[in-house]
């Protein structure tokens, strides 16, 4: 498992892009997606929405358990990934890429985001 260097990850298991225009995608780790099994649902924050850093925004269930989502940012959502609502086995086949969930417009950052290698430390990933 190999988790991408560009990108800051969360204690909560969401990884976050830098932001581009003010904006950030947020998505989960190859390591979460293992952990949670075969995603069968994904509830994600609407666009417009304000999400706030380290509180629930959304929710993955799977068929082992349900697992909330947590935004690792303080922002406003400019776009929802619609595939993963349509698809959700995407964000166990492809984490990093298709299987990204949400935009969020950037106002304020979580304390404590890692590097890939602090995370893959942090995780034993």
């Amino acid at each position: 498992m190999s988790n991408p260097k560009e990108l800051r990850y969360s204690k909560e298991h969401e990884w976050l892009s830098a932001a581009a225009d003010g904006v950030s995608t947020v998505g989960i780790t190859e390591h979460a997606a293992n952990a949670l099994g075969d995603v069968v649902f994904v509830q994600l924050p609407e666009v417009g929405e304000t999400v706030t850093a380290g509180e629930t925004c959304g929710e993955l269930e799977s068929t082992k358990s349900v697992s909330e989502l947590y935004a690792p940012v303080t922002g406003e959502v400019v776009e929802a990934n619609q595939d993963v609502v349509d698809d959700p086995s995407l964000v166990n086949s492809a984490p990093f890429e298709g299987g990204w969930l949400f935009k969020v417009r950037v106002t304020a950052e979580q304390d404590g985001l890692m590097s890939a290698d602090e995370y893959t430390e942090f995780s034993g990933s």
